[in-house]
Protein backbone atom coordinates (compact mmCIF):
# COMPACT_ATOMS: atom_id res chain seq x y z
CA UNK A 1 0.00 0.00 0.00
CA UNK A 2 1.60 3.04 -0.66
CA UNK A 3 4.16 4.24 -3.48
CA UNK A 4 7.47 5.47 -3.88
CA UNK A 5 6.86 8.51 -7.14
CA UNK A 6 5.78 12.10 -6.35
CA UNK A 7 4.74 15.69 -7.84
CA UNK A 8 3.64 18.53 -7.82
CA UNK A 9 1.29 21.17 -10.02
CA UNK A 10 0.35 24.86 -8.81
CA UNK A 11 -2.92 26.70 -9.85
CA UNK A 12 -2.37 27.34 -13.59
CA UNK A 13 0.37 29.87 -14.84
CA UNK A 14 2.38 29.06 -11.80
CA UNK A 15 3.29 25.30 -12.34
CA UNK A 16 7.10 26.74 -12.68
CA UNK A 17 7.32 28.96 -9.36
CA UNK A 18 10.10 28.56 -7.52
CA UNK A 19 9.93 28.25 -4.01
CA UNK A 20 11.91 31.54 -1.78
CA UNK A 21 13.42 30.55 1.59
CA UNK A 22 10.77 31.46 3.32
CA UNK A 23 8.32 29.81 1.24
CA UNK A 24 6.96 26.59 2.48
CA UNK A 25 8.56 23.48 0.45
CA UNK A 26 4.73 21.96 0.11
CA UNK A 27 2.08 24.08 -1.77
CA UNK A 28 -1.39 22.95 -0.52
CA UNK A 29 -3.73 22.19 -3.63
CA UNK A 30 -6.10 20.86 -1.22
CA UNK A 31 -9.51 23.18 -2.50
CA UNK A 32 -8.00 23.05 -6.45
CA UNK A 33 -7.35 19.36 -6.99
CA UNK A 34 -9.24 16.97 -4.63
CA UNK A 35 -13.12 16.74 -3.94
CA UNK A 36 -12.20 17.66 -0.62
CA UNK A 37 -16.38 18.20 0.37
CA UNK A 38 -16.74 14.25 0.10
CA UNK A 39 -13.21 13.59 2.38
CA UNK A 40 -14.20 15.03 5.72
CA UNK A 41 -15.55 11.46 6.72
CA UNK A 42 -13.37 9.15 8.59
CA UNK A 43 -10.13 7.94 6.48
CA UNK A 44 -8.15 5.11 7.96
CA UNK A 45 -5.47 4.08 5.32
CA UNK A 46 -4.89 5.07 1.60
CA UNK A 47 -3.35 3.47 -1.06
CA UNK A 48 -1.86 4.83 -4.29
CA UNK A 49 -1.68 2.93 -7.82
CA UNK A 50 -2.43 3.52 -11.43
CA UNK A 51 -6.12 1.65 -10.83
CA UNK A 52 -6.81 2.47 -14.60
CA UNK A 53 -3.42 1.57 -15.95
CA UNK A 54 -3.31 5.48 -17.84
CA UNK A 55 0.16 6.57 -16.44
CA UNK A 56 -0.78 8.29 -12.96
CA UNK A 57 -1.45 7.56 -9.75
CA UNK A 58 -4.50 7.21 -8.61
CA UNK A 59 -5.96 6.72 -4.68
CA UNK A 60 -8.19 4.68 -3.04
CA UNK A 61 -9.32 5.56 0.67
CA UNK A 62 -10.35 3.09 3.31
CA UNK A 63 -13.02 4.88 4.81
CA UNK A 64 -14.68 3.95 8.80
CA UNK A 65 -18.32 3.08 8.43
CA UNK A 66 -19.06 5.43 5.29
CA UNK A 67 -18.04 3.87 2.07
CA UNK A 68 -14.74 3.55 0.51
CA UNK A 69 -13.42 6.19 -2.41
CA UNK A 70 -11.70 5.82 -5.20
CA UNK A 71 -10.12 8.96 -6.50
CA UNK A 72 -8.91 9.56 -9.90
CA UNK A 73 -6.16 11.63 -10.87
CA UNK A 74 -6.59 13.27 -14.67
CA UNK A 75 -2.69 13.45 -14.88
CA UNK A 76 -2.13 16.54 -13.61
CA UNK A 77 -2.89 15.60 -9.92
CA UNK A 78 -6.56 16.88 -10.04
CA UNK A 79 -8.82 13.86 -8.86
CA UNK A 80 -12.61 12.89 -9.25
CA UNK A 81 -14.57 10.37 -7.23
CA UNK A 82 -15.38 7.84 -9.02
CA UNK A 83 -18.88 6.79 -6.92
CA UNK A 84 -20.11 4.44 -9.18
CA UNK A 85 -16.97 2.04 -9.87
CA UNK A 86 -16.50 0.83 -6.19
CA UNK A 87 -19.68 -0.77 -4.12
CA UNK A 88 -20.80 1.84 -1.71
CA UNK A 89 -20.87 -1.00 1.11
CA UNK A 90 -20.26 0.74 4.37
CA UNK A 91 -17.70 -1.67 6.86
CA UNK A 92 -15.50 -0.82 9.59
CA UNK A 93 -12.84 -0.38 6.51
CA UNK A 94 -8.84 -0.15 8.14
CA UNK A 95 -6.32 -1.08 5.42
CA UNK A 96 -5.96 -1.37 1.95
CA UNK A 97 -4.25 -3.42 -0.50
CA UNK A 98 -3.80 -3.51 -4.42
CA UNK A 99 -3.17 -6.46 -6.71
CA UNK A 100 -4.06 -8.31 -9.77
CA UNK A 101 -5.39 -11.48 -7.38
CA UNK A 102 -7.13 -12.77 -10.65
CA UNK A 103 -4.61 -12.67 -13.29
CA UNK A 104 -6.70 -10.33 -15.73
CA UNK A 105 -4.60 -8.06 -16.53
CA UNK A 106 -6.07 -4.92 -14.35
CA UNK A 107 -5.70 -4.68 -10.58
CA UNK A 108 -7.93 -5.41 -7.53
CA UNK A 109 -8.30 -4.65 -4.50
CA UNK A 110 -8.47 -6.01 -1.08
CA UNK A 111 -9.67 -3.67 2.28
CA UNK A 112 -9.41 -5.45 5.85
CA UNK A 113 -12.33 -4.70 8.27
CA UNK A 114 -12.26 -4.61 11.88
CA UNK A 115 -15.81 -4.39 14.04
CA UNK A 116 -17.74 -6.13 11.39
CA UNK A 117 -15.59 -8.86 10.99
CA UNK A 118 -15.98 -8.72 7.07
CA UNK A 119 -12.87 -8.40 4.67
CA UNK A 120 -13.51 -6.87 1.48
CA UNK A 121 -12.56 -8.14 -2.02
CA UNK A 122 -13.07 -6.30 -5.06
CA UNK A 123 -12.62 -7.44 -8.50
CA UNK A 124 -12.15 -5.19 -10.94
CA UNK A 125 -14.21 -5.41 -14.07
CA UNK A 126 -13.92 -5.67 -18.08
CA UNK A 127 -15.95 -2.56 -17.69
CA UNK A 128 -13.64 -0.86 -14.92
CA UNK A 129 -16.13 -1.48 -12.59
CA UNK A 130 -15.53 -3.69 -9.20
CA UNK A 131 -17.43 -6.68 -8.19
CA UNK A 132 -18.33 -7.47 -4.52
CA UNK A 133 -16.19 -10.93 -4.15
CA UNK A 134 -16.00 -10.59 -0.62
CA UNK A 135 -16.97 -14.35 -0.05
CA UNK A 136 -13.74 -15.68 -1.25
CA UNK A 137 -11.93 -14.78 1.66
CA UNK A 138 -11.70 -17.78 3.71
CA UNK A 139 -11.61 -15.80 7.11
CA UNK A 140 -13.04 -13.83 9.43
CA UNK A 141 -12.14 -11.60 12.40
CA UNK A 142 -11.32 -8.14 13.84
CA UNK A 143 -8.44 -6.92 11.27
CA UNK A 144 -6.39 -3.92 10.96
CA UNK A 145 -3.81 -4.69 8.74
CA UNK A 146 -3.51 -6.04 4.92
CA UNK A 147 -0.15 -7.50 2.98
CA UNK A 148 0.57 -8.56 0.03
CA UNK A 149 3.24 -10.70 -1.33
CA UNK A 150 4.21 -13.55 -3.16
CA UNK A 151 4.82 -16.13 -0.13
CA UNK A 152 5.30 -19.33 -1.29
CA UNK A 153 7.06 -18.35 -4.46
CA UNK A 154 4.80 -19.54 -7.53
CA UNK A 155 4.62 -15.45 -8.80
CA UNK A 156 0.94 -14.60 -7.21
CA UNK A 157 0.39 -12.42 -5.02
CA UNK A 158 -1.16 -13.66 -1.65
CA UNK A 159 -2.45 -12.01 1.20
CA UNK A 160 -1.72 -11.98 4.90
CA UNK A 161 -4.25 -10.47 7.46
CA UNK A 162 -3.45 -8.87 10.60
CA UNK A 163 -5.97 -9.24 13.63
CA UNK A 164 -6.81 -9.08 16.74
CA UNK A 165 -6.27 -12.71 17.59
CA UNK A 166 -4.04 -15.08 15.32
CA UNK A 167 -3.15 -14.15 12.14
CA UNK A 168 -4.21 -14.92 8.72
CA UNK A 169 -1.58 -15.77 5.85
CA UNK A 170 -4.56 -16.95 2.41
CA UNK A 171 -2.88 -18.52 -0.17
CA UNK A 172 -3.88 -17.37 -3.77
CA UNK A 173 -4.63 -20.06 -6.28
CA UNK A 174 -3.96 -17.95 -9.46
CA UNK A 175 -7.91 -16.77 -10.07
CA UNK A 176 -8.33 -15.03 -6.91
CA UNK A 177 -9.89 -17.98 -4.61
CA UNK A 178 -7.83 -18.95 -1.51
CA UNK A 179 -6.60 -21.39 0.89
CA UNK A 180 -6.01 -20.76 4.34
CA UNK A 181 -2.64 -21.58 5.10
CA UNK A 182 -2.34 -20.03 8.81
CA UNK A 183 -1.61 -22.70 11.17
CA UNK A 184 1.28 -24.13 9.05
CA UNK A 185 3.17 -20.87 7.98
CA UNK A 186 2.29 -18.84 10.63
CA UNK A 187 3.57 -19.23 14.51
CA UNK A 188 0.12 -19.76 16.41
CA UNK A 189 0.26 -16.51 18.61
CA UNK A 190 -2.57 -14.49 19.78
CA UNK A 191 -1.65 -11.08 19.78
CA UNK A 192 -3.82 -7.36 18.62
CA UNK A 193 -1.82 -6.60 15.45
CA UNK A 194 -2.36 -2.95 13.83
CA UNK A 195 0.36 -3.34 11.13
CA UNK A 196 2.38 -6.07 9.31
CA UNK A 197 5.29 -5.03 6.80
CA UNK A 198 7.72 -7.21 4.92
CA UNK A 199 12.02 -6.73 4.70
CA UNK A 200 14.77 -8.77 4.37
CA UNK A 201 16.20 -7.85 7.39
CA UNK A 202 18.90 -10.50 7.42
CA UNK A 203 19.93 -10.03 4.05
CA UNK A 204 19.47 -13.79 3.42
CA UNK A 205 17.28 -12.73 0.21
CA UNK A 206 13.86 -13.68 1.14
CA UNK A 207 11.33 -11.05 3.10
CA UNK A 208 11.02 -11.30 6.85
CA UNK A 209 7.83 -10.03 8.32
CA UNK A 210 7.82 -7.15 11.58
CA UNK A 211 4.64 -7.11 13.47
CA UNK A 212 3.21 -4.04 15.04
CA UNK A 213 1.00 -5.06 17.69
CA UNK A 214 -0.77 -3.71 21.12
CA UNK A 215 1.68 -4.16 23.74
CA UNK A 216 4.60 -6.36 22.12
CA UNK A 217 6.20 -6.66 18.36
CA UNK A 218 7.08 -9.29 16.71
CA UNK A 219 9.93 -9.86 14.57
CA UNK A 220 8.97 -13.52 12.21
CA UNK A 221 12.18 -14.55 10.75
CA UNK A 222 11.54 -16.60 7.14
CA UNK A 223 13.17 -19.76 6.49
CA UNK A 224 13.56 -19.26 2.87
CA UNK A 225 10.13 -21.24 1.88
CA UNK A 226 6.98 -18.76 3.19
CA UNK A 227 7.05 -20.44 6.75
CA UNK A 228 7.70 -17.98 9.51
CA UNK A 229 9.62 -18.14 12.49
CA UNK A 230 9.24 -16.06 15.61
CA UNK A 231 12.76 -14.31 16.74
CA UNK A 232 11.47 -11.78 18.32
CA UNK A 233 12.91 -12.55 21.70
CA UNK A 234 16.32 -12.23 20.23
CA UNK A 235 16.45 -9.97 17.58
CA UNK A 236 14.69 -6.98 18.92
CA UNK A 237 15.42 -4.90 21.81
CA UNK A 238 13.24 -5.57 25.14
CA UNK A 239 11.25 -3.14 26.39
CA UNK A 240 9.88 -2.82 30.38
CA UNK A 241 7.10 -0.58 29.06
CA UNK A 242 4.30 -1.71 27.29
CA UNK A 243 4.41 -0.79 23.18
CA UNK A 244 0.93 0.08 21.70
CA UNK A 245 2.63 0.46 18.00
CA UNK A 246 0.11 1.21 15.15
CA UNK A 247 2.35 1.48 12.24
CA UNK A 248 6.15 0.12 11.90
CA UNK A 249 8.56 0.96 8.73
CA UNK A 250 11.42 -0.34 7.12
CA UNK A 251 14.06 1.81 5.75
CA UNK A 252 17.92 2.62 5.31
CA UNK A 253 18.45 4.98 7.82
CA UNK A 254 22.42 4.70 7.88
CA UNK A 255 23.38 4.26 4.76
CA UNK A 256 25.06 1.35 5.66
CA UNK A 257 22.94 -1.52 3.20
CA UNK A 258 20.36 -3.07 5.82
CA UNK A 259 16.74 -2.23 6.99
CA UNK A 260 15.88 -0.45 10.04
CA UNK A 261 12.92 0.02 11.71
CA UNK A 262 10.69 2.82 12.91
CA UNK A 263 7.92 2.30 15.32
CA UNK A 264 4.85 4.39 15.20
CA UNK A 265 3.45 4.19 18.72
CA UNK A 266 0.08 5.58 20.44
CA UNK A 267 -1.65 5.16 23.42
CA UNK A 268 -5.18 4.71 23.00
CA UNK A 269 -6.09 1.41 24.78
CA UNK A 270 -3.18 0.42 26.01
CA UNK A 271 -3.35 2.98 29.53
CA UNK A 272 0.29 2.59 30.51
CA UNK A 273 1.83 1.89 26.86
CA UNK A 274 4.79 4.02 25.80
CA UNK A 275 4.15 6.79 23.56
CA UNK A 276 7.77 7.89 22.17
CA UNK A 277 8.59 6.73 18.52
CA UNK A 278 10.79 4.51 18.20
CA UNK A 279 14.03 4.02 16.03
CA UNK A 280 15.93 0.80 15.70
CA UNK A 281 19.00 0.29 13.86
CA UNK A 282 20.03 -2.81 12.25
CA UNK A 283 23.68 -4.54 12.42
CA UNK A 284 23.18 -5.97 9.11
CA UNK A 285 22.38 -9.78 10.41
CA UNK A 286 18.53 -8.89 11.46
CA UNK A 287 19.49 -7.55 15.17
CA UNK A 288 18.41 -4.18 16.23
CA UNK A 289 19.62 -1.89 18.53
CA UNK A 290 17.28 0.79 19.87
CA UNK A 291 19.11 4.51 18.91
CA UNK A 292 15.80 6.37 20.08
CA UNK A 293 17.17 8.38 22.93
CA UNK A 294 20.11 9.30 20.59
CA UNK A 295 18.98 9.56 17.38
CA UNK A 296 15.51 10.81 17.25
CA UNK A 297 14.00 13.88 18.84
CA UNK A 298 11.19 13.10 22.07
CA UNK A 299 7.76 13.57 21.06
CA UNK A 300 4.60 11.80 23.10
CA UNK A 301 2.43 12.56 19.85
CA UNK A 302 0.61 9.41 20.15
CA UNK A 303 1.57 8.83 16.24
CA UNK A 304 -0.65 6.74 14.36
CA UNK A 305 1.32 6.44 11.49
CA UNK A 306 4.87 6.71 11.02
CA UNK A 307 7.04 6.33 6.76
CA UNK A 308 10.46 6.81 5.50
CA UNK A 309 10.63 9.01 2.76
CA UNK A 310 13.02 11.55 1.07
CA UNK A 311 11.01 14.57 2.20
CA UNK A 312 13.81 16.77 1.33
CA UNK A 313 15.33 15.32 -1.98
CA UNK A 314 19.00 15.11 -0.07
CA UNK A 315 19.34 11.40 -0.99
CA UNK A 316 18.42 10.25 2.57
CA UNK A 317 15.50 8.80 4.28
CA UNK A 318 13.61 11.39 6.37
CA UNK A 319 10.35 10.68 8.83
CA UNK A 320 6.82 11.77 8.47
CA UNK A 321 4.44 11.07 11.65
CA UNK A 322 0.63 11.31 11.49
CA UNK A 323 -0.47 12.34 15.10
CA UNK A 324 -3.90 12.21 16.50
CA UNK A 325 -5.38 13.29 20.07
CA UNK A 326 -3.52 15.96 21.41
CA UNK A 327 0.57 16.47 20.58
CA UNK A 328 2.84 17.25 23.62
CA UNK A 329 4.96 20.23 21.40
CA UNK A 330 4.02 23.62 21.62
CA UNK A 331 1.67 24.28 18.44
CA UNK A 332 -0.03 21.33 17.69
CA UNK A 333 0.38 19.97 14.14
CA UNK A 334 -1.41 16.63 12.29
CA UNK A 335 2.24 15.77 11.20
CA UNK A 336 5.31 15.92 12.00
CA UNK A 337 8.47 15.93 9.87
CA UNK A 338 11.90 14.65 11.00
CA UNK A 339 15.32 15.74 8.69
CA UNK A 340 18.25 13.23 8.42
CA UNK A 341 21.36 14.38 8.56
CA UNK A 342 22.61 11.09 6.22
CA UNK A 343 23.51 9.00 9.28
CA UNK A 344 20.67 7.76 11.07
CA UNK A 345 20.07 10.95 12.91
CA UNK A 346 17.25 13.33 12.91
CA UNK A 347 16.21 16.57 14.13
CA UNK A 348 12.82 18.50 13.40
CA UNK A 349 12.00 20.02 10.24
CA UNK A 350 11.32 23.92 9.94
CA UNK A 351 8.47 25.16 10.93
CA UNK A 352 7.91 26.50 7.20
CA UNK A 353 8.28 22.71 5.83
CA UNK A 354 4.63 22.34 5.58
CA UNK A 355 2.15 25.06 4.58
CA UNK A 356 0.21 26.90 7.27
CA UNK A 357 -2.96 24.76 7.40
CA UNK A 358 -2.26 21.55 7.75
CA UNK A 359 -4.57 20.21 10.04
CA UNK A 360 -6.73 17.83 11.85
CA UNK A 361 -6.33 14.46 12.93
CA UNK A 362 -3.64 12.49 10.64
CA UNK A 363 -4.31 9.14 10.24
CA UNK A 364 -2.20 8.13 7.15
CA UNK A 365 0.50 9.67 4.65
CA UNK A 366 0.99 8.43 0.86
CA UNK A 367 3.58 10.10 -1.19
CA UNK A 368 3.40 9.78 -5.01
CA UNK A 369 4.39 11.88 -7.88
CA UNK A 370 0.57 12.98 -8.63
CA UNK A 371 0.86 15.58 -11.19
CA UNK A 372 3.97 14.26 -12.65
CA UNK A 373 6.43 16.90 -12.61
CA UNK A 374 8.94 14.58 -11.13
CA UNK A 375 8.73 15.98 -7.57
CA UNK A 376 7.68 14.38 -4.26
CA UNK A 377 3.46 15.24 -3.07
CA UNK A 378 1.93 13.75 -0.02
CA UNK A 379 -1.74 12.71 0.00
CA UNK A 380 -2.35 13.48 4.01
CA UNK A 381 -5.70 11.18 5.04
CA UNK A 382 -7.35 12.79 8.18
CA UNK A 383 -9.85 10.74 10.55
CA UNK A 384 -12.56 12.96 11.16
CA UNK A 385 -11.36 16.22 9.00
CA UNK A 386 -10.52 16.72 5.73
CA UNK A 387 -8.28 14.92 4.05
CA UNK A 388 -5.19 16.98 2.46
CA UNK A 389 -3.16 17.14 -0.88
CA UNK A 390 0.32 19.17 -0.80
CA UNK A 391 2.67 19.51 -3.67
CA UNK A 392 6.17 19.66 -3.58
CA UNK A 393 7.72 22.81 -5.31
CA UNK A 394 10.71 23.90 -6.56
CA UNK A 395 13.86 24.68 -5.10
Amino acid sequence: MGLAALSVACTPGDDNKEITKNDALYRDVTETHLPYQDLAGLSMDAGVTDIDDDGDWDIIIANEFRANILLLNNGKGQFAWESNRLPRTERDSEDVGIADFDQDGDLDIIIVSEDDLVNELYLQQPDSTFLDASDRIPVAGRSNAVLLADINGDGLPDILIGNNGQNALLINQGDAQFIDESSGRLPLLEDITQDIEFGDVDGDGDPDLIVGNEDENRLLMNDGTGHFVDQSTERLPYRVEAEETREADFGDVDGDGDLDLLFANVQAFVDDAFRQNRLLLNDGNGYFTDVTAKQLPADEDRSFDGDFFDLDGDGDLDIITSNSNGPSYQEPSAYRIFLNDGTGVFAEAPTHFLPAGIAGSGFDVEQADFNGDGLPDLYLASRGTIDQLVFRQKE
